[in-house]
């Protein structure tokens, strides 16, 4: 006797083949132990088509069909039976029913009577709450008692970004993450797609760590910073301190950046530069009292452009400046990241991760390490529109920062 089986009918549709979508969503039945059956399948005949795919899927339970839907559902999968998105109350703050929706970084959108309306607020591991009858993504640990939010899977549909042709010649890059390429072609590419996008009107936003100070980029960050190429910089309390330090005394974490040889005494040096911005009152009172007068920190108060620093646990000081409310750190870093387009990363594993988490799939994100392992967990954890450029960080912007000259420009 054949087992009887629960079945459900999905469709999707995108660049589904050269996505690798199709592939992973027959990975996933398979792994659920349920199986699938194509019943349309067209693919597009040009680049810009869509293809489409139906499928019946069939599982030994009901329970075991729907957590296979629930995890398609991110790869673009929906319910040929569409019904409403179904709302429910949370019991109280902080607290979601245990079916609730966790989104991705991708396009949403949920059926409320019968009209798809777009998720405003994308961002990756939130819930969607309505918001004045508009559903929203909305962090756990600001959900109160009584919101609504999305529970199931029904009435949800998720557009992923599919892989672009021609995403300014880095297609070739996209798949895999390798340093047996030219850099100054990743640059030069790189340096087109700042210069489409403030074009546009749109915002670039740095994410960068301390090793922007110690491999030489100061003066080459600075020109990109007055040639207004870069609008907000986000970042921890070490390339504040150490760029400051460098500014004041020349040398970072004691060594002498220009012979490379440590200083007597350099090592309480990060130590003074955070007493003089203390006396000071602020980073930008530091500058603007001319106590600091050279480096990062000083171009970007002089260019009026925003940072935020978020604090840490091995923080020396710090600057009064840097947050050490976690919380209010990831508030500042997402209101800052606000109609930005492009995040440029630099050698920063942490607060890279952190920022891609924070945006939408259609950011293009852009990382320089030169560890290759850096920006391939990124992409792990969700940020697949990063592309990778694996270099010296003071090299890469050294080669960025001539290539947006205003002689090129």
């Amino acid at each position: 006797m054949t087992e009887a089986r629960t079945t459900e009918t999905i469709e999707a549709e995108g660049h589904l083949i050269d996505s690798q979508l199709l592939q992973h969503i027959f990975d996933k039945v398979i792994e659920r132990g349920a199986t699938y059956e194509v019943l349309e399948f067209r693919i597009g005949t040009t680049n810009e088509d869509m293809s489409y795919a139906r499928l019946k899927l069939a599982a030994a339970s009901a329970e075991v069909l729907r957590e296979l839907v629930r995890e398609l559902v991110p790869l673009g999968c929906r319910m040929v039976d569409q019904r409403d998105a179904r709302f429910e109350a949370a019991p109280k703050d902080r607290c979601v029913p245990h079916d609730f929706y966790s989104t991705t970084n991708h396009r949403t959108q949920v059926r409320i009577e019968g009209r798809w309306v777009d998720v405003a607020k994308q961002r990756m591991d939130a819930v969607v709450v309505l918001e004045n009858g508009i559903p929203a993504c909305r962090k756990l640990r600001d959900v109160k008692g009584g919101d609504r939010l999305v529970c199931g899977v029904d009435g949800i549909r998720v557009n992923p970004e599919f892989v672009q042709r021609d995403r300014h010649g880095f297609s070739f890059m996209s798949n895999d993450i390798s340093s047996e390429r030219r850099v100054e072609v990743s640059v030069g590419r790189v340096a087109e797609m700042i210069r489409d996008v403030k074009r546009s009107g749109g915002r670039v936003a740095v994410v960068a760590g301390p090793v922007v100070i110690h491999t030489g980029g100061i003066d080459y960050f600075c020109q990109l910073v007055r040639g207004g190429w870069i609008d907000v910089l986000l970042s921890g309390n070490a390339l504040a301190v150490h760029d400051i330090e460098y500014a004041l005394y020349g040398t970072s974490l004691g060594v002498d950046l220009q012979t490379g040889s440590p200083v007597e005494e350099g090592h309480k040096n990060h130590m003074r530069a955070i007493n003089a911005v203390n006396h000071a009152g602020s980073v930008r009172a530091a500058v603007e009292q001319g106590v600091v007068k050279s480096g990062i920190m000083h171009a970007l108060v002089q260019a009026d452009v925003d940072f935020v620093l978020a604090g840490s646990i091995r923080d020396d000081g710090p600057l009064p400046d840097t947050l050490m409310d976690l919380v209010e750190a990831q508030e500042r870093y997402a209101q800052a990241l606000d109609g930005v387009k492009l995040v440029l990363m630099l050698s920063t594993m942490l607060h890279s991760i952190g920022v891609g988490n924070m945006l939408p799939s259609w950011v293009r994100v852009v990382c320089v390490d030169i560890n290759p392992a850096v920006v391939t967990k990124l992409a792990d954890r969700g940020s697949a529109q990063t592309i990778g450029v694996v270099t010296d960080v003071g090299l890469f912007l050294h080669m960025l920062a001539a290539r947006l000259a205003p002689t090129e420009a």
